[in-house]
């Protein structure tokens, strides 16, 4: 982080805008104070802010904090469930009008919803990828539909050829769907089914769970890219990538247990 210490030895960080090691965040309808001071503590560490959901379609100062966000270098993404409502009512173009007069600059294409074919997804991601950073979102949100590894990634193939930058694999808030399973824990078989065949610096894992945080960073590595990470888990986060909290500690910090037992 800028203007603080450099006395230790620590993993280096590629700066922002960045390719990997992306922090992915959920804004949950922050106030514009709350915006500002997010801005403010940790900007440097954020890469894209999701407003969730249908929020942006609620807030009345979306645009104003988008445009706070924005300033900052922080991309802006509209979550993906508020796209696959307009799908579903016929408003796509609609949509895209009013995301581009918001100043948004990333738009998710998911089918958490279950209403779209995978060629009908595809068409969304080339036609939102003209104007937009696309993040294209793979797996259901209801907990009781299949998680079948071959799906997810030809779908995730799919979405990559059509044009989408970031691939986002679907989780939650909640951590319990998706590449997770009802307790939280992670599906490890469907990762490395995943890591097999998908670039993994294009894929948006979404943890927004210290244990699943941890066990990402200490599998595929710190510089492995999160999201739905929760305003107030910024700086956690970021001590967690860089071995600055005992669960990532022995891992990632250049530090030697023998040496360290003897101080």
């Amino acid at each position: 982080m800028p203007n603080g210490p450099t006395f230790l030895t620590l993993p280096s960080r590629v700066s922002k805008p960045r390719a990997r090691g992306l922090t992915h965040v959920l804004d949950k309808a922050l106030t514009v104070p709350a915006t500002h001071a997010l801005i403010a503590q940790c900007a440097d560490l954020i890469d894209i802010v999701k407003v969730g959901w249908g929020i942006g379609y609620v807030d009345p100062h979306f645009s104003e904090r988008v445009a706070a966000y924005r300033a900052a270098g922080v991309e802006v993404s509209l979550g993906g469930t508020l796209l696959e409502v307009c799908a579903a009512q016929g408003k796509v173009a609609e949509l895209r009008d009013w995301a581009l007069s918001c100043g948004v600059s990333v738009v998710e294409v998911s089918n958490g919803l279950g209403l779209l074919d995978r060629e009908s997804k595809a068409a969304l991601v080339r036609q939102f990828s003209t104007d937009f950073t696309v993040a294209a979102e793979v797996g259901s949100k209801d907990q009781s539909v299949p998680v079948i590894a071959d799906e997810w990634i030809a779908e995730m193939e799919s979405d990559l050829e059509a044009g989408a930058q970031w691939l986002v694999t679907e989780g939650r808030e909640s951590g319990t769907v998706g590449i997770y399973h009802g307790n939280g824990s992670v599906r490890d078989d469907l990762i490395d089914a995943i890591g097999a065949r998908i670039p993994l610096e294009r894929v948006i894992f979404e943890a927004p769970s210290k244990a699943q945080q941890t066990w990402f960073i200490a599998t595929v590595g710190p510089d492995v890219n999160l999201g739905n990470i929760a305003t107030d888990d910024v700086i956690p986060l970021e001590t967690l990538r860089l071995g600055l909290r005992a669960d990532t500690a022995l891992q990632i910090s250049a530090i030697n247990p023998v040496q360290a037992s003897h101080h």
